[in-house]
């Protein structure tokens, strides 16, 4: 998997714009430049130019002027692939981008794939694997919650524990080798006692950072709320409101929204995506039932359940005994999911009626869709779902799902060497327990890894970066 030969990509999104970037990376990144560079002021080389310096120039196909640019040098080891680095600032129009990446894969220049200027960074040592994949997330964050875990990932937050959990247990394990070599004098040189205590800290470690994985996974991957309900109680009306436009169709007729409506936005620094459902009741309408099965099914995936009510019915003692009915059978239904009741069109009551609604529903939530009363608290309402004490903490959170299966198969194997301590098993034994939690330490910083492994990774990346 290791090249040394120089490799070119767009950096910048596809596409016009102001102002394109085309990296070249590779021993003879900066010699293929400077043989296509004119500088606009004098005859200098970018061979002879120092590290981390700016140059403009012309790029020149043969006697023609392509561009005025402006070149970024980078040369081995100071730069972001650990290789000599030159990163060409152009003009964003699709033509000089491709003659610019033309020229150069004429000169000898291959097409980056997906990832690779960060996986050279990888292989050259610049980044460990976990931070590695933090560009990726870093690129893909759209709130702030996943920009900060990111962010601490890329700096190497996670791998720091990781690191130094697996040295701490190196230094047992070969202490634990030794001993088998002196097993006929039946000497004892890893403290039993130091040793079990390292396996209690590691674990400790290990359970706060895969309990992790539950904040983590939905603050990358945002949380999805069901709005339920029956028709026209304005479940539409309020997920406009929460989106603040009009996303979705409004009207007075019942049964409107016959499809799922999806939309994010960002509470708190937490991505939520809210699905407008179709209304729930008994209908002969062929479209209108499978929008409801739809709706049943975008429950099943929701993390979040807003049932919705229209206020205004609660002036019955019917409905209020129909309503509790439905709220239990969804409950019932759905044990595990948070249910948040909201009363919609809260102006149509007056104060009487609503302190009446108050005391028969517990934790009923009062609002108006259509005038905005009550929607902000709802909105924090749904943040309290979400545990971001971690978050506001700067603790580790874990999101990604390779590093989390890495981390419960060493919780596993950590298990077992406590067990073996316990029990007195022999130091052979326990060895091989403790090889392979050191083998999963290393699969999530990069230690162990292989080619598919890389592949696997990279492939997820854009072909820039």
């Amino acid at each position: 998997m290791i090249n040394d030969d120089t490799i070119v990509a767009l950096a910048t999104p596809s596409g016009a714009g102001a102002i394109a970037i085309i990296r070249l990376s590779g021993k003879d990144a900066i010699t293929m430049a400077d043989s296509a560079f004119r500088s606009v002021k004098s005859d200098k080389s970018l061979l002879t130019q120092k590290t981390h310096t700016i140059h403009l120039g012309h790029i020149i196909d043969n006697k023609r002027t392509i561009d005025e640019v402006l070149v970024s040098v980078f040369k081995n080891p100071n730069s972001y692939t650990g290789e000599n680095v030159v990163e060409i600032s152009c003009h964003g129009s699709n033509y000089i981008q491709q003659e610019i990446i033309q020229l150069f894969i004429r000169k000898g220049c291959r097409t980056a794939s997906p990832g690779e200027f960060t996986l050279r960074a990888f292989l050259n040592g610049k980044l460990d694997l976990s931070q590695a994949e933090a560009v990726a997330d870093l690129i893909s964050s759209d709130n702030e919650a996943s920009h900060q875990i990111a962010m601490q990932q890329m700096r190497g937050g996670f791998s720091s524990e990781i690191a130094k959990l697996r040295e701490e247990l190196l230094n047992f394990a070969s202490l634990i080798e030794l001993e088998l070599d002196f097993a006929e004098e039946d000497v004892e040189f890893a403290d039993r006692g130091q040793f079990k205590d390292l396996t209690e800290r590691i674990t400790f470690v290990l359970k706060r950072l895969i309990d992790s994985f539950a904040v983590g996974n939905v603050i990358k991957n945002g949380i999805p709320v069901a709005i339920v309900g029956e028709p026209n109680v304005g479940k539409s009306t309020l997920l406009n409101a929460l989106l603040n436009e009009e996303r979705a169709i409004v009207s007075e007729i019942a049964g409107t929204t016959r499809d799922t409506i999806e939309d994010e936005i960002s509470i708190g620094g937490i991505g939520f995506r809210f699905i407008d459902t179709a209304g729930i009741r008994e209908t002969t309408d062929v479209v209108e039932s499978i929008g409801i099965k739809k709706t049943f099914e975008k429950i099943d995936q929701a993390q979040v359940v807003v049932f919705l009510a229209d206020s205004s019915n609660f002036k019955e003692t019917s409905f209020l005994k129909s309503f509790k009915i439905e709220i239990e059978k969804i409950k019932n239904k759905y044990p595990l999911k948070p249910l948040l009741i909201v009363a919609n069109k809260v102006d149509k009551l007056d104060e009487k009626q609503v302190d009446i609604v108050k005391a028969e529903i517990e934790n009923i939530h009062l609002l108006s869709a259509k005038t905005g009363t009550g929607v902000e608290a709802l909105k924090d309402k749904l943040l309290s779902f979400v545990n971001t004490g971690a978050l506001r903490n700067n603790d580790t959170i874990v999101t990604n799902t390779r590093h989390y299966d890495s981390l419960l198969k060493a919780f596993e194997e950590i298990g077992k060497v406590k067990e073996g301590l316990e029990i007195g098993l022999s130091g052979d034994l326990m060895a091989i327990d403790i090889r392979q939690a050191l083998y999963y330490f290393g699969e999530i910083t990069g230690e162990i890894t292989n080619d598919d492994l890389l592949g696997n990774i990279f492939a997820n990346f854009c072909i820039g970066k």
